[in-house]
């Protein structure tokens, strides 16, 4: 949790925490009936679900007060009941569909429940399709109806699910397999989105996550000072050919040789697939991202009206404080952190920089080459509940280091690409935002899966100019 130095001595002590959970690394991924190869983006586990059900648990029950069940943070998304009913009706959706079996539960939950929103932030009127859900706060279900709708989900769909696999009265195939992913990743992306809501209201009503020690912010900011800083600017990459993406197509799951092939397979999202080969051109990048710091400089200065205040900090009695899910913290404490705010803002900081956000095989090529896993110390699955200052740049490691947990924006814009196929199992999932609205970002937060954060073919998106979510942004030179 935090070192600290002996004025007398060369002693140092480390204070350390046991918290009240923690996501394993990937290469400790046991063998199992169903994944006898222990491949960490094959068929997820029944342990993998149960521990994101706790994580989930944790924030949904403590982390949420009554009070704020039925309240909106963030205008553009639903309000926090209709996540907790979301995750179980997703998983009941794609696998009684898969298995042919009749949904658990209410009926109508399956339709008030069934997909979220991201209207488009300058004209919230246009959305693309989603669930109708009430009004009136007393036309909702309420909070244990919901729980013990989640309950029976879990229970009778997706424990069910696996009991019968490892029974042998249901056979393991690509479809299954990928449907489990789908299920186990969208909670994981979803753990995120509601952390990100929630924050907004961190220090007025809601709760810190139990069970983990509040940091002590004092003595980590004199800690972080010491962080030395990068050997040079910028870090040069390129030409090259570069492989973005894997051999990943849904349709494969249905060709008869292809079906059973499980174990051995990497499974993601659509937008993932096919592998293709692209030419990265010559670049400098910086070697860490945009720091709260560098941009309040901005904000107060060259950018002053022309960039908004960030929705991750917030004022108080005429203090600029960052929003930690602790609370708000001051300026000096998170300086050195990656700032989060949307892509617009930051594009306009890399320009008065002289600079850009590079685009996503730029940004593929600097993470693949210089950002540590989580194995090896990222911050991401919940190591920290809160950013750090990133690391690459040193001499140490050859540069290699963390980015402080963040995802970073690129300029690329989300569409299809050569051989995209989209999802059956999820329709719309990617192609329903190749507006022209939404960026492509890579990465991972501090609040990312380990199985997401750690598997190079993983592409988040978010509108250009949505404030929220944990995205930060680096600057690029073209050379």
């Amino acid at each position: 949790m935090i070192s600290l130095n002996s004025s007398t001595s060369d002693l140092t002590l480390h204070i350390l925490e046991r918290p009240a959970q923690t996501y394993p690394l990937l290469s400790s991924t046991p063998p199992t009936l169903l994944n006898p190869s222990a491949n960490p983006f094959s068929i997820p586990s029944l342990p993998e679900f149960e521990r994101g059900w706790a994580t989930w648990d944790l924030i949904t029950l403590g982390m949420i007060p009554p009070t704020l069940l039925h309240s909106k943070p963030i205008d553009l998304r639903h309000k926090p009941l209709f996540y907790i009913g979301h995750l179980p009706t997703f998983a009941n959706i794609l696998l009684s569909t898969l298995t042919r079996a009749r949904p658990v539960g209410p009926r109508h939950f399956l339709s008030t429940f069934e997909r979220g929103i991201d209207p488009i932030v300058d004209d919230p009127e246009h959305c693309h399709s989603h669930s109708e859900v009430p009004e009136r706060d007393e036309d909702w279900p309420t909070l244990a109806q919901v729980l013990e709708y989640r309950d029976e989900v879990r229970e009778k769909v997706v424990r069910r699910v696996y009991e019968e696999m490892e029974r042998g009265e249901r056979k393991l195939t690509r479809r299954m397999a990928r449907t489990l992913m789908m299920v186990l990743e969208h909670d994981g992306f979803h753990i995120e989105t509601l952390l990100y809501m929630l924050i907004q209201r961190a220090g007025s009503g809601m709760l810190p996550p139990p069970g983990f020690a509040p940091p002590p912010w004092e003595a980590l900011a004199a800690q972080w000072e010491s962080i030395p800083g990068p050997s040079t600017p910028t870090v040069t990459l390129g030409p090259c050919e570069l492989v973005m993406g894997h051999d990943d197509q849904e349709p494969d799951d249905l060709v008869p040789e292809l079906e059973g092939d499980v174990t051995n397979h990497e499974f993601g999202w659509d937008n993932e697939s096919p592998r293709r080969v692209v030419q990265v051109g010559k670049f400098a990048m910086e070697w860490r991202p945009i720091t709260n710091g560098e941009f309040e400089t901005f904000w107060r200065g060259e950018g002053k009206g022309k960039v908004d205040m960030p929705a991750s900090w917030v004022e108080e009695d005429g203090e600029v404080k960052v929003r930690t899910l602790y609370g708000p913290v001051p300026m000096r404490y998170a300086r050195h952190w990656p700032v989060l705010t949307a892509y617009d803002d930051l594009a306009a900081y890399a320009a008065h920089k002289g600079g850009r956000i590079p685009t996503e095989p730029e940004l593929r090529l600097f993470l693949d080459t210089y950002q540590v896993t989580y194995s090896e110390g990222a911050n991401a699955g919940f190591r920290h509940w809160h950013p750090l200052p990133a690391t690459a740049g040193s001499a140490e490691q050859g540069g290699r280091g963390s980015n402080g947990g963040v995802w970073e924006w690129t300029a690329t814009t989300l569409d299809g690409h050569e051989g995209f196929v989209g999802t059956g199992i999820f329709p719309g999932y990617s192609s329903d935002f190749f507006d022209g609205k939404h960026q492509v970002v890579l990465g991972a937060s501090y609040a990312t899966i380990p199985r997401l954060a750690d598997r190079r073919t993983v592409r988040n998106f978010y509108q250009h100019n949505y404030p929220y979510p944990w995205v930060g942004a680096r600057v690029a030179y073209d050379l």
